[in-house]
């Protein structure tokens, strides 16, 4: 554990940041194994472009967990040991797909994406002036999600706009 380096965390407990890093770091597994099996199972219209999003996010949701885990290291805690532990100290929570339709599966994955804002946001708001390297990790993280979210609701706006479109010509 770094000395000086936890030294100018101001007002903050150190417990209380590796905590809240910990429930962020079982959330980013939990999204991680979400983008990776709803990729395999996906079905329907546009699945390919889908398919190609939900890889990237995995692997982005992957890379968040490592950075988490470092910075759980550097302030002297330890990330949870068991995939046991990430459903109980989890944020988000984890969904099983149960529509493997192209759409459900990406409002899913916006609900998601929006339950990871919130928590990076409130992080963000606690580290701010008090614990400048969590806030940097946090905010780079939280600036990856906003950007999920967006891929991923215009993915789905295309896909239900197109299919509406279909419907029309049809009638």
């Amino acid at each position: 554990m770094a000395r000086v380096g936890n030294s100018i965390i101001k007002g903050l407990e150190v417990g209380e940041i590796i905590t809240l890093l910990n429930k962020a770091y079982a959330d980013e597994w939990l999204a991680y194994y979400q983008y990776f099996i709803e990729g395999k199972v996906i079905k329907g219209i546009m699945k390919d472009a889908a398919i190609a999003e939900l890889t990237q996010h995995a692997a982005d949701e992957l890379r968040h967990a490592n950075m988490v885990a470092d910075r759980i290291l550097q302030l002297g805690g330890t990330p949870l040991l068991h995939p046991k532990e990430w459903l109980e100290q989890t944020n988000c929570g984890y969904d099983a797909p149960k529509d493997f339709d192209v759409v459900s599966i990406l409002e899913d994955a916006i609900k998601g994406e929006q339950c990871a804002i919130r928590t990076y946001s409130d992080i963000v708001e606690l580290t701010r002036n008090k614990d400048i390297v969590t806030y940097d990790l946090v905010s780079q993280i939280l600036a990856d999600e906003v950007e999920h979210e967006e891929d991923l609701q215009a993915l789905h706006d295309d896909i239900t706009e197109f299919v509406e479109d279909i419907k029309k010509n049809l009638q």
